[in-house]
């Protein structure tokens, strides 16, 4: 079969890899319907993290099962699923908590594991990671509708509820990409009263209205952070950072009041140092990790099936699986804001 492999910094290539078979009884193997290419997947393209050359790509997809192990019971054959960007087996104690992402038994798509950017995957532990879809699977809009919430969806409501968004409440969200995007749309399900996204690119934050904003302000503006403190009176106390860069931190910082809480979702590449004295000084919490999706996704994907949740419009460009590299390329120039690639 196909799959999207990185062979250097920068290189991506489609490869011919041995098609997946069942291993373990637990097991289901998935054809891929829809990828995507997410931001997270350029920091190894980029060289900022650590790969081995003809590592998988990919943790975003759906598809339908095509076969499963004998114990599996929930999904079977023809079942649209929707996969969370890590597995994990269900049953051990930070799985009963619902901290899927730290399963003792449990992996993310991509790297050394099969990679969501392919014709199809194995699947372990079935039962426990794949979410089964009763809908037509050749309801194209509706599946677009669907994938998001495999990550960027999800991950932007665990920002929301790491930094205590609720009813009533004012939020800022660093970052205008897919994550921050989704963060003001989980904000605005949350039932925030004030959401204000800050950003970097006019478009997106043209786009960050239409998904709820009520504010918008300029990353890059050495007149946003005084803005905002005057504006909210002494800032906001909910900030969800979506992007996880030093910069980002330090304006999220800056923008909390004292007493308020950031959840900080994204991956932190470059983050050298936390100002603890000024967290300390003004009561302020912090609050990180990896969006454990899976413990999120029955109750998003239901909103989604109601048409009260649509993250769609993040996709702003679409490949097919062999012009996957030219996704990667234009993601990484900021030319689009998420590809969907279609297998």
């Amino acid at each position: 079969m196909k799959a999207a492999v990185l062979q250097d910094v920068g290189e991506v290539h489609v490869a011919d890899v041995p098609d997946p078979v069942i291993i373990e009884p637990t097991d289901a193997l998935v054809r891929i319907t829809l990828a995507a290419v997410c931001g997270s997947d350029l920091w190894p393209y980029r060289g900022h993290e650590k790969f081995s050359p003809g590592d998988r790509l990919g943790h975003e997809w759906l598809g339908v099962v095509q076969n499963v192990g004998r114990e599996v019971t929930g999904i079977k054959s023809g079942n649209l699923v929707l996969a969370p960007f890590a597995f994990s087996d269900g049953t051990c104690g930070h799985c009963r908590d619902g901290m899927q992402t730290s399963c003792v038994r449990g992996g993310f798509w991509g790297g050394a594991n099969q990679g969501g950017q392919a014709e199809a995957v194995r699947v372990p532990f079935a039962d426990a990671t794949l979410v089964p879809v009763r809908v037509d699977a050749g309801d194209d809009g509706l599946l677009r509708r669907l994938l998001p919430l495999a990550d960027v969806m999800a991950t932007g409501h665990h920002a929301c509820v790491l930094a205590g968004v609720g009813p009533g409440r004012s939020v800022a969200v660093i970052g205008d990409g897919a994550v921050g995007l989704c963060a003001v749309l989980a904000a605005r399900r949350a039932g925030a009263e004030r959401i204000i996204a800050v950003g970097r690119h006019p478009d997106r934050l043209r786009l960050a209205r239409t998904f709820g904003a009520t504010d918008t302000l300029d990353a890059d503006d050495p007149a946003t952070v005084a803005e905002l403190i005057d504006g909210t009176k002494g800032g906001v106390g909910s900030v969800a950072e979506c992007v996880g860069t030093q910069s980002a931190l330090d304006l999220a910082l800056a923008l909390t009041r004292p007493g308020g809480t950031i959840g900080s979702v994204g991956v932190p590449n470059g983050v050298h140092t936390v100002d603890l004295y000024r967290f300390f000084r003004s009561n302020i919490a912090l609050r990180a990790g990896v969006a454990p999706v899976r413990r999120y996704l029955d109750p998003l994907v239901t909103d989604v099936l109601s048409g009260a949740l649509d993250p769609s419009p993040v996709f702003t460009t679409e490949v097919p699986l062999g012009d996957v590299a030219t996704a990667y390329q234009r993601m990484d120039r900021r030319e689009v804001i998420k590809a969907l690639v279609r297998t």
